[in-house]
């Protein structure tokens, strides 16, 4: 078995003088100027740009452009279109108070039934991967029981107990932005603090001596409070995702309050993007060991994301529609339904591909036949050296990251759904693209310097990244 020697780990030292193991994973111990650039752009701009796409659909009619041709014409200013845009009011702030206590108490007080009688699901209390530290966390994963419980009692309210009407979300859908990023900034900055005065492991913690870089990517590998209440796990599934698909059910109830109907493509967002929430769900346990959860740490990046911007910008298609609702012929409906399915299987298949592999340690069959494997090994922060495989049949022999050409997939279903007349609903499709080439050559750079030479391996028998033949 090829293997690089091991070295020892070079060291860092933390605030309080420690010596720290320099790992080879998570993210960056020191910052380039391009990299801090970038960060302190995104922490500008980045709530200025949820804004703009929010109050472009309120004010403008999903357009992207008249704000800008107005302001620039003199036809209004900034201060007329802030003073157009909804305050925070009293009941947008009990609604998400209301909504982030549920969550917390679904994830932190109501331990996994559905694994006691769903075939194939894995939740309950599950190993996630281990640590650059070597530690190795326990998660309570029932987030598919939250998902589940959360949407029949919305169903419940809508059909029989009539709570709340179902276009509550949309109603007051830029005051609950406000809450949202009160919330974002609340856990961004606690984590911060947290991670120098009372961090869960001091070992998982990287310090870059950058205060905006610690602030937006985060010191803390697994921040938690108590045994089991992990930021990470929480905001990366709760409250955006659970939410995710509610806002879609209430962009429909307006669009049939305003209407009289649900249109085609409404229906196909919901769906789509409802197959995707459910899989998250279904594979959270699975999700312990991806990118997020393995490598990021906690930071603004995830906590501001979680709650600002995945709710208010992954859900723009169904916002768009309420505004323009789009009724698709029935071979491009039927078009693009098949273009997110199999978008969807390449994503899951490719995982499961991958996942079963890891599982089985290569004592499986993929696509009828005993799947082939680079052996590596790499040395961890607390000076041990592991071994092992990197996938190269199936799915992983055609590209590096076919399972994010998938999801690109999907993702492209979504925005044409909603037509070519505007572009603010193909916002998703462009962001995605970038996030997940960044994602891919990111996650590279981290395997080529864990790996070394058997990287260089992997990469001459899997040549291309996302498309075969082409990248």
């Amino acid at each position: 078995m090829a293997s690089k020697s091991q070295h020892s780990i070079p060291k860092t030292k933390s605030p309080n003088g420690k010596a720290e193991s320099q790992g080879q994973w998570g993210r960056a111990w020191e910052v380039d100027w391009f990299s801090l650039a970038s960060i302190i752009f995104l922490l500008l701009f980045a709530p200025f740009i949820v804004y703009y796409f929010i109050m472009a659909c309120d004010q403008y009619s999903c357009s992207l452009t008249t704000p800008i041709v107005d302001i620039a014409t003199g036809h209004a200013s900034l201060a007329d279109i802030w003073a157009k845009t909804p305050p925070v009011t009293a009941k947008a702030v009990q609604l998400y108070t209301l909504w982030v206590s549920f969550q917390v108490l679904l994830y932190s007080w109501l331990p996994d039934f559905c694994h006691r009688f769903l075939p194939g699901y894995v939740g309950g209390v599950q190993e996630g991967a281990i640590t650059p530290a070597g530690v190795v966390n326990k998660y309570e994963v029932n987030g598919l029981q939250a998902w589940l419980i959360t949407h029949l009692l919305w169903f419940l309210n809508a059909y029989l107990l009539s709570w709340f009407s179902p276009t509550i979300i949309f109603d007051n859908w830029i005051p609950l932005l406000w809450c949202a990023n009160i919330l974002g900034y609340a856990v961004s900055t606690f984590a911060m603090i947290k991670s120098y005065l009372f961090p869960t492991s001091a070992e998982d913690r990287k310090f870059t001596g950058n205060f905006f870089y610690n602030y937006m990517m985060g010191i803390e590998f697994n921040p938690r409070i108590g045994k089991w209440f992990d930021f990470k796990l929480f905001f990366n599934g709760r409250p955006g995702i659970v939410a995710w698909t509610l806002i879609n059910l209430s962009f429909a109830a307006k669009q049939q309050e305003l209407y009289g109907h649900v249109t085609n493509s409404m229906i196909l967002v919901n769906v789509l993007q409802a197959i995707y929430v459910l899989d998250f769900f279904w594979n959270e346990t699975w999700y312990l060991k991806t990118i997020d959860i393995c490598h990021d740490h906690f930071g603004w990046y995830l906590g501001w994301g979680d709650c600002v911007w995945l709710p208010y910008l992954y859900t723009l298609q169904g916002l768009y529609l309420v505004y323009h609702p789009v009724q698709l012929s029935t071979p491009n409906a039927v078009g693009i339904l098949l273009l997110g399915l199999v978008g969807y299987y390449i994503f899951r298949m490719a995982n499961h591909q991958k996942d079963l592999f890891r599982r089985t340690d290569g004592r499986c069959l993929i696509w009828g036949k005993k799947p082939k494997a680079i052996e590596c090994s790499y040395v961890s922060a607390d000076g041990q050296k592991h071994h092992s495989k990197l996938l190269v049949s199936g799915f992983w022999g055609m590209a590096r990251h076919l399972n994010y050409t998938g999801d690109l997939m999907g993702s492209l279903a979504y925005c044409l759904a909603c037509g070519g007349s505007h572009l603010l609903p193909y916002f998703y499709i462009i962001y995605m693209t970038i996030l997940l080439t960044h994602r891919c050559l990111r996650d590279e750079h981290r395997c080529a310097n864990k790996y070394g030479s058997d990287w260089e391996r992997y990469t001459a028998a899997v040549p291309y990244r996302l498309l075969p033949g082409i990248f």
